[in-house]
């Protein structure tokens, strides 16, 4: 029995669990609060809801009677919906009974109103019929007056055409033509008629007829006898111009063709390539021509043509498409005459001429598929151009492009053409394109230009050396830099002028060949020699004081590093410039040959000068400390029996740097990001040789490796200082920098540290050994193991030791840090005896005092 209720408990449950969508329907249609209805309702829940605590039970007996009167209400309802439900089929039955019947009715009415409609439509088509009988016969009564109407009209019209043409009365023509035209439209639909299609045959026949005869006037009127003396019948062929608009454009191309070629037969007679006059040297007599023969022309025989015709604009198109075509050809032959002078003369001259029918014309016969009019409104001016961010562009702007320099060929004639072609028109190069062919004969000039330009500039290095200029920002760059791209400008604005295809391309392959003459024989080949002295001293006490003696460790003076300086700022204003010449030369080059400008090798290459500045730079401070670091070698530390001040050669290096750094840092005031790469590079460089003469010392006592260790500590901290060394200006040194000079010198003093540590026991200074020195080496530790003046036996039992340990090595100072702090932290941490703690603690006291 209990399998059974628990059979019919998991039944009923599993009815009353619903889907999530009739789930959500319930809670929309029944919504509720009550715990009960939750489809997640958990007894236990709800139970301890109700008793939360033991005192709660007392009050059992009223919750389990509230419960049992909500089940008797529930019970109440549910049994007055299932009664109620008894009656809801048959309700229903009755409600479609009803609604059946409603529909048949509504049917009943509409098929009704049908039929009267059909009946009323009957009705009024029967007392219509009549005037739509009327209407049909009064349209076609009306078209059939009205073609005929037309047709007589055409009629007329073909006959009095007839005699009209014959009597050459075009001013009736033109008028009587173009209506006949406009009634021949309306018999469109009527050219299978045979008379309608012999009418239209007659007005195509009228026509050619007078396209011919119109053109036989012409002919006569400026051929014939009297055509010396004008054309006498001006009227008469005014008006026939009128009729030309009308018949087929081909008639009118063809009257002007010939009209135009007649204009200018004259000036293939006069300027033929056999004649002195034809030559480029008199170019301005063509110009004169035409502009004598347009003035003629308006005067004498404007008046005979409309002005929508543009004859005047016609004649001066075609004399620029003849004198493109001779120009080309006479300079083909004649090529060996042509010089950058006379070249540049003819294009000055040709644009100037552009410019000036550019402003008198409107270009509009240029244009096809212009629309006719009478009128023609001049082409608006462009729009402003915005103010550009280009530096290229703006004023007052230290890019040398927008100086006004002076270029030694021919500046006067480009800077007419910048005028001339500040908007473009149709006339735009209408002739002087055909000097594009003959460009690379100023490309060789220019060529030539700024081979004497380099020369020149050599010289002047030669006799005067770099002008130093004091109290400008950025005045050590040389001038001659500045006075290249102001050259470079004018000449990349002349050809961009004359031609913005290959000519600019092959100009800026000439802009790159001496960028690299600049980079090389300007600049690198004038960088200052090293010269290292031969032979050394014998004592160290001697070399001290010859280091300190002022100025004789220094390999370059003060005006060879200014130079060295000059020369690093003058490359870093050519890699600048030399970039927003590229973005430049790319505006102006037409778009399918921007992909081969590029100027990145002259960039890399004036970088490269750079590189070379600084590590120059970097070279000679090395070279002044050199003896310094020799005589630390050379120092008696077997000697040394308490630890004082600072040693000589300390004293020596930081004067140097005192000495060169400043120099340095204003001459590269303006470089000032390359000035923390020549101090990167010194700390990289000088600080593991320091460490590699560090390794030649034998302190042989622990007091000399203390001195050491003082030493070294001061040393450090000048170099974090380098950047400001000397400045009244305290700046704090960039982070990069401070890194590595940290990193180096920290293991420096680790290293005097280790051997400050006694190696006895062996296996404790090994582990102090990798604490202190994370990534050393075995040729390290045994360099060590030297300066601690160790017997062979006990370095091989050591390094072997070492060896041994190297694995764990990582494991054990992974977490090791990189400052002195934590290092003398590990140091401590090391089992040594007291003693030694305790003379490493006086001496990091002894460090601090002298901070």
């Amino acid at each position: 029995m209990e399998e059974e209720d628990i059979v019919d408990d998991q039944q009923f449950e599993a009815l009353l669990t619903f889907t999530s969508e009739v789930q959500e329907a319930i809670e929309q249609v029944l919504p509720s609060n009550d715990p009960l209805d939750r489809p997640d309702f958990n007894p236990v829940d709800y139970i301890n809801t109700l008793f939360p605590t033991e005192q709660s039970l007392a009050n059992i007996d009223d919750v389990v009677g509230k419960i049992r009167q909500k089940i008797w209400r529930l019970d109440d309802e549910i049994r007055a919906v299932v009664r109620g439900q008894t009656n809801v089929g048959e309700e229903g039955r009755e409600a479609l009974v009803e609604a059946q019947r409603a529909i048949q009715d509504l049917f009943t009415k509409i098929r009704d109103i049908k039929d009267k409609a059909e009946k009323s439509e009957e009705m009024v088509k029967e007392i219509t019929r009549d005037i739509k009988q009327l209407d049909h016969a009064k349209r076609h009564l009306t078209a059939s007056i009205t073609t005929l109407n037309h047709l007589h009209m055409l009629v007329g019209g073909v006959d009095s055409l007839t005699s009209l043409t014959r009597r050459r009365q075009y001013g009736e023509v033109c008028n009587l033509l173009q209506g006949v035209l406009n009634v021949l439209e309306h018999f469109d639909k009527y050219l299978s008629i045979p008379q309608i299609r012999q009418l239209a045959d007659r007005v195509k026949q009228i026509q050619s007829e007078l396209g011919s005869q119109i053109i036989a006037d012409f002919e006569e009127a400026f051929q014939g006898a009297g055509a010396k003396y004008g054309p006498s019948n001006q009227k008469q062929l005014h008006d026939a111009c009128y009729v030309v608009s009308i018949l087929d454009p081909k008639v009118k191309r063809d009257l002007l063709t010939w009209f135009v070629k007649l204009q200018l037969s004259e000036y293939l007679v006069l300027f033929a390539e056999d004649q002195d006059v034809a030559w480029l040297d008199k170019i301005d007599r063509r110009y004169a021509w035409i502009k004598r023969t347009l003035v003629d022309f308006e005067e004498k025989f404007g008046h005979l043509f409309p002005p929508s015709w543009e004859v005047s604009e016609r004649i001066c198109v075609e004399f620029c498409e003849i004198t493109r075509r001779e120009l080309a050809k006479i300079m083909s032959k004649r090529s060996v005459e042509i010089d950058v002078k006379l070249l540049l003369f003819a294009i000055q001259r040709t644009t100037n001429f552009e410019a000036l029918i550019s402003k008198r014309f409107t270009g509009i016969t240029m244009q096809e598929g212009l629309a006719k009019s009478v009128t023609v409104t001049p082409t608006p001016p462009p729009p402003p151009v915005p103010p550009s961010t280009n530096p290229f562009e703006q004023e007052n702007s230290k890019n040398p492009f927008e100086n006004q320099g002076i270029v030694e060929t021919a500046s006067v004639a480009v800077e007419e053409m910048k005028t001339s072609r500040s908007q473009t028109t149709p006339f735009t190069g209408i002739i002087s394109k055909c000097f594009e062919p003959f460009l690379n004969i100023y490309i060789e000039s220019q060529d030539r230009n700024l081979s004497e330009l380099i020369l020149r500039f050599l010289e002047d290095l030669r006799q005067h050396g770099p002008l130093r200029v004091d109290g400008e920002e950025g005045s050590n760059v040389l001038p001659s830099c500045a006075d290249l791209f102001v050259f470079y400008k004018q000449c990349m604005v002349q050809c961009s002028q004359l031609s913005t295809g290959r000519p600019l391309l092959d100009l800026t392959r000439t802009f790159q060949k001496y960028l690299k003459e600049y980079a090389n024989r300007v600049l690198l080949a004038n960088l200052p020699k090293l010269s290292r002295e031969s032979g050394g001293l014998t004592s160290a006490s001697g070399l001290i004081q010859s280091i300190l003696k002022e100025g004789e460790a220094s390999k370059l003076s003060e005006e060879e590093q200014w130079r060295v300086c000059s020369l690093l700022a003058t490359a870093e204003y050519c890699m600048d410039t030399t970039s927003q010449l590229e973005e430049k030369l790319r505006e102006k080059v037409d778009s399918s040959l921007r992909s081969s400008i590029d100027l990145t090798a002259e960039q890399d290459m004036f970088h490269n000068v750079i590189s070379n500045c600084i590590q120059l730079l970097v070279q000679d401070l090395e070279t002044a400390c050199e003896p310094a670091l020799i005589a630390m070698t050379k120092m008696p530390w077997a000697t040394i029996e308490a630890v004082g001040d600072q040693s000589g050669y300390v004293t020596a290096i930081t004067g140097h740097l005192k000495q060169n750094i400043p120099v340095i840092r204003d001459n590269l005031l303006s470089s000032r990001k390359y000035f923390t790469q020549f101090c990167v590079k010194f700390a990289n460089s000088f600080i593991p040789k320091f460490i590699h003469t560090l390794f030649k010392c034998k302190p042989g006592s622990t007091v000399a490796a203390e001195q050491l260790l003082l030493d070294t500590h001061s040393l450090k901290t000048v170099l974090l200082e380098l950047p400001s060394l000397g400045s009244q200006v305290v700046r704090k040194a960039p982070a990069s920098f401070t890194k590595i000079v940290v990193k180096g010198m920290t293991k420096a003093e680790m290293i005097l540290k280790v051997v400050m540590s006694p190696h006895d026991p062996p296996q404790a200074f090994v582990d102090n050994f990798i604490r202190l020195l994370t990534d050393a080496d075995v040729t390290e530790f045994q360099r060590v193991l030297e300066m601690k003046g160790l017997r062979r036996a006990e370095q091989s039992a050591l390094v072997e030791m070492f060896r041994a340990r190297i694995p764990v090595s990582a494991v054990i100072g992974g977490n090791t840090g990189g400052t002195t702090s934590s290092a003398t932290s590990a140091l401590n941490q090391v089992t040594s005896p007291e003693p030694e703690s305790s003379r490493i603690r006086k001496l990091e006291k002894l460090i601090k005092k002298r901070l």
